[in-house]
Formats: structure tokens, C-alpha cells, sequence
């Protein structure tokens, strides 16, 4: 078992006690001796007030708990990510009264590491009912089918008195590892819930018997308060190679996420036997519809989780164009253009002279100061340097993410990597200003980091706390790439563009003396959910932020004929390839336009791109 914990008691694990059904004269594999993934501190207490952290949230007609003590049923050494395998859990310690949706799993490349939501039929669920409900309920002796019959235009009147969870009705077996050939502990049997009609399964079971489950292990959900979900990466598959044994596990996901989705990860996977495309997944997520943000952190506890957290950003040694404050670039002769307009005018110290809301219009945009300063703004200014917090909630209020904007007021030139060979580019990558962020994902049952974002020019990656470095208690750090600011979770040379070519743009990241401790240095600038929760204390929206045009002209060069000189310089064979690769790279590496603020990307109110 393992499980990581929320107060100062140390973490455990053990293994549970093999089941000798399960060999069927297979050899075992070794026991393993991975241990567990923590966090390098316990959880301190967090500033009482609100939901947040209390163990468990209300969805509406379901309330949830988070477990992460897991009980490992089967596991095997071959396949999926790097070759290792992966490991299959049932939850334990459930609390009492709730009910299990479904097993875990994840790859053996990682420390065990991982939780599973548990349901029970919430006491709040009352509130739900519409007014002619409420009436009818009002009766002395309301049978169950004059509410079922009732009929209106409020959808919540057609649930009738079905409950939230319902037992399955049977299992249909997906897939056993019987004939899989691979190294195994036993065998493993993949089982799909039958729900009622009206009802949908949640996740998969996992047996080491041939034996199908009790329909006692796991509840499914009544459909109307679940949500679709799609396949959100690999956690296990066989040969593919092998036709006679397609079979995958992947993560799921809600389809509907961001500021405004209701949609709820359950922390379960989804198994086939298919590998045909689009396959549509064969179990839900849950849904919160009664998102009133109560398990979202107040204003004290997203300070305390700041300081708790806040990564330490890392430059690069031979950086050049670091940071600064979005005042501190205003405060030294930053520009506002106008289309039309032949002389600009110098921008507020507060950004209240910039033209709000909007859209990217072309009519507006920033650039560098022009009386001989611009040099020295390029290279913007560490020590104002600090890191703009945009709070939010994900998977439906059950999570928080801490997303941490970084402000440059230049972006360097890219460096071309060509097998063994560098280039670097003289103009490629240049734009006035910058914008970077990485996030920080945190559970509202607990207060603890699960995992961060790192944003990597147009797209990026989610990391796990257990593959992160840290470098004081529970921070992290986050290394920023020379010139281009991209974040990485560990240092070394990112290469984007083809890496089994060794063809594209460097991305290099190492530690030096240049750093920013983010859980000192940091300014909430917003949180829109706590005027839902009736905060009084809600930080107020910068003017800087309401701009939604470009932070930079657009930079009128060929980039075309920067990559024709690095054709020119090699082997007409390569030339096509790399050609191809080039025209492929984002416009955010190329990057002929000024970039816009934090407020018009698809992510501050939407999910993270991956």
C-alpha cells in the first residue's frame, strides 16, 4: 500500500499478501522494492476558512473523497513506457459510508504515486430538487411514483427519486494476461462494469483470480451527473508489434475542464482491446452541478500555498535577457503605438494609459523604449523581477491551479541544432517582450501539489511531484531556457523539432547564481471564484492585464532567408528534411509578431496545453 499524507505522520507501504490462485504456475515476479513517492515535508496546517482541504467535497447529489492508500493487485515488468511495465491498485482505507468507482494504475517508470476518487450519496442532495419537488415531497405520504411521473422544464425534476450510485449488474472481461507472454506477477483479469440503464461505470477492476468481482466492489453513477472524458496518455499497453495481443490502459480525463468545466477526474483508467482510432472511451468522469467553488482556497490559503510552494525559477549561466517587472518596463520608457499615429506615447507606470479589453485587433501595439534605453530594457532587471499569480480552479473545483506568469521584456535569438553541428541564428526567435508561465496543480482535499506545468513556447508538459527537483522543503525548481525562457523541469538541452534526427531549435537549461524565488517574489493578480465565495479581500486586476493587444511590433524580417544560409551549408540530401522541420516550428520560436498578455491565451481560461 501507499499513500502520502497530510499531516506530520510519516508516509507507509507495504505489500498486501499474494494470492497463490493468482500464479497458475507462472513465476512471480520479484517483490518490488520502489518506494512510494512523498513529498520531501509533511503538509503544515493550512489557514483555517472555507472547504479547502477538509477531505472531501460536495458535487451536488455526490460527495467525494480523495484515497491515495493503495493496495497492488498485479503487476508486470514489460511493456508500456521504457519498457518497464506498469502496476494496477485498489483503494483502501475508504472511508466509511463511501463506495469505490473504480482501480488505479500507472507505469513502473515512476515512483508509486497516485489516488482514486470514493463516493457516497451526499446529505445535501435535498437542496437540488425544484420547487414543484419540494411540494410534491411536502406531501404526508408522496409515493415514489407520483414524483417519478412529475414533469417539468427544470431537468432536475426528471431524476424522480433514482439514487446517485447504483451497484453494477455484471462485469464484461476486457482483457486477461493468460496468453500475454510478457513477465508478470500472475495474471491479471481487466473488468468492465455493467451499470443499470440510466447509469454509467466509472472505471475498471482489476482481479488477480479468474473470478469476477463482487458487484459490492465498485458503484456506478447515475448519467446525468457524470461527464464524458477522453484518453489522457499511456499507462500501459502490450506488443503492439504482436496482432495476437493489442491490448492498452491509458489515463482519463473530462472532456470539459478549465475555469467553467464542470467535468471532475476520478483518478480511475479506461482499458481496450482495440487499437483503432478515436474509440470512444467506455467509462465517464463525474460532474460537479453544484460548482459553487466552496472547496477552492481563500485568500489566506492561496498566500500560504505560495509560500509553501513557490518554485525557485533557475536562468540560464549565459543568459542575457532576463526578467523584470511589468512596472519596471513601463517605468523605463516602454511605448504604446498606435496604428496611424506617427509619434507613441510613453506607457503609465501602471498600465492605466493602455487601451482595455478588446481583441488583437492590430490598431495597438508596445515596444522598446527609444531614447537610447533600449539596450538596457532588452535585458530587463532580475532584482524587480517577480512572478504574477492567476488562481483558478480545474476538474470542477477539486483542484486549484497556481498558474505563475514570468514577464520578459526581450526574447533572444534561437540556436539551430543540426546533428553535432549548432548554428546560431543572427534574427530567428527575436521579439520585443515575453510571456512564460508554469502551474502548479494542487488537490482541494488536501492542500497537496500533485503536479506542475511546464509551458514550452506553443505548447508544454505536466510533470509529476515525483519526477520534479526540489530544492528547499516542498519547492520545486523550474529551469528556465536561455533566450527563448521556456520552462523545464530538470536541466539539460531540450531540442524542438525532430529528435530522432537531432534536427531543430535548442532549448538549453542549467542552474547558475541567476534564480527567482517565486514564493517570495509574487503578485496575485487573479482569482476571479472568491467573489463567488463572498471574499471581501479579492485582489484587483491590474490595468496591464485588461490589454489584449501585442506586447511587441511585428519584427519585418525574412526568417526564410536565415534558414536558406543553413541549407546552403550542408548535404543537398539533408536539405528537404530539414527544410520540412523548420517550416513545422511554432510561431512562437520563429517569432516574427509580439507576443499577447496572459488574459488573450486559450489557457487562462481553459485548461493547459499539452
Amino acid at each position: 500500500m501507499f499513500g502520502n499524507s497530510t499531516s506530520s505522520s510519516s508516509v507507509w507501504f507495504c505489500w498486501g499478501k499474494r494470492n497463490r490462485e493468482s500464479v497458475l504456475m507462472r513465476p512471480r515476479l520479484p517483490t518490488s522494492t520502489q518506494c512510494p513517492f512523498r513529498l520531501p515535508l509533511p503538509l503544515p496546517s493550512w489557514p483555517p476558512g472555507s472547504g479547502f482541504a477538509s477531505g472531501k467535497i460536495c458535487l451536488g447529489e455526490i460527495e467525494v473523497s480523495q484515497v491515495s492508500t493503495l493496495e497492488k493487485i498485479w503487476s508486470c515488468n514489460e511493456g508500456g513506457k521504457d519498457d518497464q511495465g506498469a502496476s494496477f491498485y485498489k483503494p483502501v482505507e475508504i472511508p466509511t459510508g463511501y463506495f469505490t468507482l473504480g482501480h488505479y494504475g500507472q507505469p513502473n517508470s515512476s515512483p508509486p504515486q497516485g489516488w482514486v476518487l470514493v463516493a457516497k450519496e451526499s446529505t445535501d442532495s435535498g437542496k437540488l430538487l425544484c420547487e414543484c419537488e419540494k411540494e410534491i415531497l411536502a406531501l404526508d405520504a408522496p409515493s415514489t411514483s407520483v414524483l417519478s411521473d412529475h414533469k417539468c422544464e427544470q431537468t432536475c425534476c426528471a431524476r424522480g427519486l433514482r439514487p446517485a450510485l447504483a451497484k453494477p449488474l455484471n462485469y464484461n472481461l476486457v482483457w486477461s494476461s493468460v496468453t500475454w507472454p510478457g513477465r508478470q506477477d500472475g495474471y491479471a483479469y481487466f473488468w468492465l462494469p455493467y451499470p443499470s440503464d440510466g447509469y454509467k461505470a466509472m472505471g475498471i477492476v482489476v482481479t488477480n483470480t479468474r473470478n469476477k468481482p463482487s458487484v459490492e466492489e465498485v458503484r456506478c453513477v447515475r448519467s446525468d451527473l457524470t461527464d464524458s472524458c477522453q484518453s489522457n496518455g499511456l499507462i500501459w499497453s502490450t506488443d503492439t508489434s504482436s496482432p495476437k495481443f493489442p491490448f492498452c490502459v491509458g489515463n482519463i480525463r473530462p472532456n470539459h475542464r478549465g475555469i467553467e468545466g464542470g467535468g471532475v477526474s476520478t483518478g480511475t483508467f479506461y482499458c481496450s482491446n482495440s487499437w483503432i482510432p478515436g474509440n470512444s472511451i467506455p467509462v465517464a468522469c463525474l460532474k460537479n452541478i453544484d460548482f459553487n467553488h466552496s472547496a477552492m482556497p481563500n485568500l489566506g490559503q492561496i498566500h500560504a500555498l505560495v509560500s509553501h510552494y513557490g518554485p525557485t525559477v533557475f536562468f540560464h549561466p549565459d543568459e542575457i535577457y532576463f526578467p523584470s517587472s511589468v512596472s519596471w518596463f513601463f517605468e523605463n520608457g516602454a511605448l504604446l503605438c498606435k496604428r496611424g499615429v506617427e509619434i507613441p506615447e510613453f506607457i503609465a507606470t501602471n498600465g492605466s494609459n493602455l487601451p482595455p479589453g478588446g481583441s488583437n485587433d492590430g490598431k495597438y501595439w508596445l515596444d522598446l523604449p527609444a531614447d537610447g534605453r533600449s539596450n538596457k530594457v532588452k535585458r530587463g532587471n532580475l532584482e524587480s523581477a517577480e512572478v504574477y499569480v492567476h488562481v483558478k480552479p480545474a476538474f470542477g473545483g477539486t483542484f486549484t491551479d497556481i498558474a505563475m506568469w514570468v514577464f520578459c521584456p526581450f526574447n533572444g535569438p534561437a540556436t539551430a541544432k543540426i546533428g553535432l553541428l549548432n548554428l546560431p541564428l543572427s534574427r530567428i526567435g527575436e521579439h520585443v517582450c515575453d510571456w512564460e508561465h508554469f502551474t502548479l496543480r494542487l488537490s482541494n482535499f488536501t492542500g497537496e501539489l500533485w503536479r506542475i506545468y511546464f509551458s514550452q513556447h506553443s505548447g508544454g508538459e505536466w510533470v509529476n511531484t515525483s519526477d520534479l527537483e526540489y530544492i528547499a522543503g516542498n519547492k520545486a525548481v523550474v529551469y528556465s531556457s536561455k533566450s527563448g525562457h521556456a520552462s523545464f523541469p530538470r536541466a539539460g538541452n531540450f531540442l524542438q523539432g525532430d529528435k530522432k534526427l537531432g534536427i531543430g531549435i535548442r532549448n538549453d537549461a542549467a542552474r547558475s547564481k541567476f534564480s527567482l524565488d517565486t514564493s517570495k517574489h509574487y503578485k496575485i493578480i487573479a482569482a476571479k471564484y472568491l467573489s463567488m465565495l463572498g471574499a471581501n479581500d479579492i485582489p484587483s486586476e491590474p490595468h496591464w492585464l485588461q490589454y489584449m493587444r501585442e506586447w511587441g511590433p511585428t519584427i519585418k524580417y525574412n526568417s526564410q532567408a536565415e534558414v536558406d544560409k543553413i541549407l546552403r551549408l550542408l548535404p543537398r540530401k539533408l536539405r528537404r528534411k530539414i527544410e520540412v522541420i523548420f517550416n513545422k516550428l511554432p510561431n512562437e520560436v520563429l517569432g516574427e509578431e509580439g507576443p499577447t498578455g496572459p488574459k488573450e491565451k486559450n489557457n487562462w481560461e481553459g485548461d493547459e496545453r499539452g
